[in-house]
């Protein structure tokens, strides 16, 4: 097999919570601070070794491609004005990788997102990254970097893992296997958001793949599943019947900004990071509290 250098980033929802924002903006353009989501995916990618990304798009996500072209105007503005050093950020921007753009032209779920993919990937393993989930590495080595390593050993499928309360597993793809090594897992089985009580366990998928190309098969044969969408969980499942996909316990730490709560609380944590901002936003954060 090949070695993982592509790299597939879903980003054709509608981001109906972020509503009425997201009514002319993709949500994937929300700000964590001051940088768009999904360039913190992006960065992840690159970050990880990905030198070519293909984003799946939909109605309304010209921004998107916007973003990742550059902009001669607004560079020219900037050197104009002598403000270098945000010259330099607006140009590193379109030299973070080669990004490609394709259309999802219906609204199928990740599995047929993913099999939009399939002539871009050419037959070779590929990572996907969905763009509303930041990963925070808690050990210095990008999330992604860390599937990887393990693709390089397993020549498998990898899926990114956490472990999740019980009462949270009906929102992901939920995972059955057992340990081989204190953070692998060979994986047996995969349900597709469960209730609670036919939860397999608490290991959920976590929001990164890497994929071998078999997956195009598996995906041509899976039937619609929940929401009438072509589930990505449901066509792995098919694959763990016949091969091993293998699952590893990620060190970082999950920022879902898909939902309100989540978007706000990445922000300040980002915030906090900033060295620029983080004292006068904790003294913010602390007289607030002090006056509820």
């Amino acid at each position: 097999m090949k070695p993982v250098r592509k790299a597939v980033i879903p980003a054709a929802g509608f981001g109906t919570r972020f509503l009425p924002a997201t009514k002319s903006s993709p949500k994937e353009m929300l700000p964590i601070v001051d940088t768009p989501v999904i360039q913190y995916v992006v960065e992840e990618a690159v970050a990880s070794g990905i030198t070519d990304i293909l984003m799946v798009i939909g109605r309304g996500k010209r921004a998107i491609e916007e973003h990742f072209d550059r902009s001669a105007e607004l560079e020219w503005e900037l050197e104009a004005k002598g403000k270098i050093r945000e010259l330099e950020v607006i140009r590193r921007i379109s030299r973070l990788a080669n990004i490609h753009f394709v259309w999802q032209k219906e609204m199928l779920g990740l599995g047929d997102a993913v099999r939009c993919a399939e002539s871009h990937v050419g037959g070779e393993p590929f990572a996907v990254l969905l763009g509303d989930t930041l990963l925070q590495s808690t050990s210095g080595v990008p999330a992604l970097r860390q599937l990887i390593d393990v693709y390089e050993e397993t020549r498998t499928s990898v899926v990114a893992m956490e472990e999740v309360p019980l009462e949270r597993v009906s929102k992901y793809g939920v995972l059955a296997g057992e340990a081989i090594s204190d953070k692998v897992w060979e994986i047996r089985d995969l349900v597709e958001k469960p209730a609670p009580e036919e939860a397999p366990s608490r290991m959920v998928i976590a929001s990164r793949y890497i994929l071998t190309p078999d997956i195009f098969d598996a995906l041509r044969q899976v039937r619609p599943g929940k929401g009438g969408e072509i589930q990505l969980t449901d066509a792995m499942k098919m694959l763990a019947r016949a091969n091993p996909i293998h699952g590893r316990v990620i060190d970082a730490v999950r920022h879902d900004v898909g939902n309100h709560m989540g978007f706000i609380k990445t922000n300040i944590i980002y915030g906090l990071a900033r060295p620029d901002l983080h004292d006068e936003l904790a003294r913010f954060i602390r007289e607030t509290a002090a006056a509820l």
